[in-house]
């Protein structure tokens, strides 16, 4: 079994040959939430560090496939990933002393091998070019602490180059907007793997309560949850359930916002107020997508 086996099925919507008739009459999704996931998605781009996008889970798919759209002839070839692990999974205890339970041999090892299929072994990213910057909304840091925790073992295991390796890790945490103040909770200054990282290798981008809550808790996905247990466990095909259909119409339509002037215009007045529009890359990146 692969690990294109065992990761759950999502259709290509950049290139997608393999939709046939699935939209055919499909109404057109209403959008209500795009104007504030473009504001949102163009300053995840800004705060990447010229990275490579890896998406965690399945509560920024939407963002993917926006990106995925606008990005998709864009000459540097910039790489939008999908890491669709979720960590939720039972425990033990109750109250405060609950506490999940650890992941088995067999779980970390095909975790392992999903992220060896995407480029993200220990040996790839002590060796590549560009950064690897994992995207998900954020509460707490849970699924970011885990992940950090599966690589940080996995390079201490292979005995790779730590020093080398923590440079190309950035995190960018999608939060829910708040008033701030000194008060304001901010997760990553409660976990302490952060400041294993270097200085704003972990940052946030805060998204409008609405829509953070209906991409990471209601929004309707077009793959199944991917728990530790289905990790080690070959996983059905495509979902063909009555949600489909809208759910992939959605995804379509995000992705052409991505592709039209329009779209990847209002990405780039997103990044034009970032600080890091003062770096090369990032310009020529506004550029291409001002005259795209």
């Amino acid at each position: 079994m692969t690990a294109e086996d065992t990761a759950p099925f999502r259709w290509d919507l950049v290139t997608p040959s393999q939709l046939g008739s699935l939209l055919d009459g499909a109404a057109p999704p209403d959008l209500w939430f795009v104007d504030d996931l473009v504001e949102c998605a163009g300053k995840v781009l800004a705060r990447s560090g010229n990275g490579d996008l890896v998406f965690v889970g399945r509560s920024l798919d939407s963002m993917f496939d926006l990106l995925g759209g606008a990005l998709g002839g864009h000459p540097d070839r910039r790489r939008l990933l999908r890491l669709p692990f979720s960590f939720q999974r039972g425990g033990a205890g109750s109250g405060r002393r609950w506490r999940r339970r650890p992941l088995t041999g067999a779980e970390v090892s095909e975790a392992r091998r999903i992220m060896a299929a995407v480029g993200l072994t220990p040996h790839a990213l002590a060796r590549r070019d560009r950064p690897v910057t994992f995207v998900d909304v954020v509460y707490e840091g849970g699924t970011f602490t885990e992940l950090f925790a599966l690589i940080r073992d996995w390079v201490e295991q292979e005995r790779e180059t730590w020093p080398a390796i923590r440079r190309k890790l950035r995190f960018v945490g999608v939060t829910v907007r708040r008033e701030t103040s000194p008060h304001t909770y901010r997760w990553q200054q409660h976990t302490p793997w952060t400041r294993q990282l270097p200085a704003k290798a972990v940052v946030n981008v805060s998204l409008e309560p609405s829509v953070w809550a209906y991409l990471g808790e209601y929004q309707p996905k077009l793959t199944r949850s991917f728990r530790p247990e289905h990790w080690v466990a070959e996983t059905p095909g495509p979902n063909r359930d009555e949600r489909t259909g809208p759910a992939l119409a959605e995804a379509a339509a995000l992705v052409a916002r991505g592709r039209d002037r329009a779209g990847r215009r209002a990405l780039a007045r997103a990044i034009g107020n970032e600080p890091a529009l003062a770096q090369p890359w990032l310009r020529a990146l506004v550029t291409e997508l001002n005259n795209g």
